[in-house]
């Protein structure tokens, strides 16, 4: 399985315009759970991001199914113009560390 988790910030006033470009990528069926998230800023040393993209995957190809879907670059149309940083990250269940090492 894919973890795919992409960070946004925006200005307060771009923040729900973002969060509603998001949201049509939860219609895009490849994703085994896909969720857009607003930042509670509970972290002590960083609440610069505002809205967070989680999604899970079965596999690199489902993935990339996702990322070509017209609703995806749908999306990017809305939001880009938008936001201000975008912080993208994937990676391997399998490969994830969980335990001290």
């Amino acid at each position: 399985m894919i973890r795919h988790i992409v960070f946004f910030t925006a200005s307060p006033d771009n923040v729900e315009a973002v969060r509603a470009g998001l949201s049509i990528l939860t219609e895009i069926p490849h994703a085994r759970l896909l969720e857009i998230g607003t930042n509670v800023k509970t972290d002590r040393f960083d609440q610069g991001i505002d809205l967070v993209v989680y999604g899970e995957f079965d596999d690199e190809a489902a993935l990339a199914a996702y990322k070509a879907h017209p609703l995806y670059e749908e999306s990017i149309r809305r939001v880009k113009p938008l936001r201000e940083e975008r912080f993208a990250a994937d990676y391997g269940v399998g490969d994830a560390v969980r335990e001290r090492v």
